[in-house]
């Protein structure tokens, strides 16, 4: 069972989002954060909540700006705006009385958790699947257009079928952004999990992370799933593992 819910942006646009509530008592609440341009229903996003929620934890999933059912364009977007849309999403859910005990980042989303975990009131641990070390990561899926952006201050860019507006001010926030004193100075549980065979982000960004976090810090390998995790069962054994690793750490 699915609650639709919707609440403003840190820039203002409206926010729609997904409570996956959970099925029987309640163990704790928390909120995902999807990949790059991928959206809460994306198969990593949808899958793992609904896992978490079949185990009693209520994930709130939502579409970042300009994407799904969301308002605002998301070429006006930027990592930073990920993360205080993060936070904000994180507010919601204690106005609500369901403040989040848990932040799941896939992808770059993961990275984004990883910045603001400790802005985030009340949460108690945080997880990341196949996040990167560095948010600029994501400059290979654009880099074809990025003459055309310093040029122009913008550049039309092909992805998922559709066309994102790609401007200067988001490329040099994300090259602005460092997560190495972000880890360093989270003092949460952390989980990792990370495929060995991810050729989109590589296994050894679960390795920069593991090796910059403080303990406790825990790694799963995710053997044999792809990065988006949309082969069978992949998603589904994501949310088990998280689920059984968050029952120490839930209110």
């Amino acid at each position: 069972m699915a609650e639709r819910v919707t609440f403003p942006s840190a820039t203002g646009p409206a926010l729609a989002g997904l409570i996956d509530l959970p099925e029987g008592p309640v163990r704790g609440w928390g909120v995902f954060s999807h990949g790059f341009t991928l959206g809460k229903d994306s198969p990593a996003a949808a899958r793992i909540c609904k896992q978490l929620a079949a185990d009693g934890i209520g994930m709130l999933r939502f579409d970042a700006l300009g994407l799904g059912g969301s308002e605002g364009d998301w070429g006006d977007g930027s990592f930073t705006c990920k993360v205080n849309d993060v936070i904000a999403a994180c507010q919601f859910m204690t106005a609500r009385g369901t403040p989040a005990d848990l932040l799941v980042g896939h992808s770059w989303g993961g990275a984004a958790v990883l910045a603001c975990a400790r802005d985030c009131a009340g949460v108690r641990a945080v997880v990341t699947v196949g996040a990167p070390f560095d948010p600029t990561h994501v400059e290979h899926q654009y880099d074809a257009c990025l003459d055309q952006v310093f040029a122009e201050g913008s550049g039309q860019w092909m992805v998922g079928g559709r066309t994102l507006t790609l401007k200067r001010a988001f490329v040099e926030d994300v090259r602005r952004a460092k997560l190495d004193d972000k880890i360093k100075g989270l003092r949460l549980p952390l989980l990792i999990l990370h495929s060995p065979t991810d050729n989109t982000v590589g296994i050894e960004n679960a390795s920069e992370i593991f090796r910059t976090a403080r303990h406790p810090r825990s790694f799963v390998s995710l053997e044999g799933s792809e990065h988006l995790l949309t082969g069978p069962g992949q998603a589904k054994r994501a949310g088990r593992i998280i689920g059984a690793w968050a029952d120490a750490y839930l209110r």
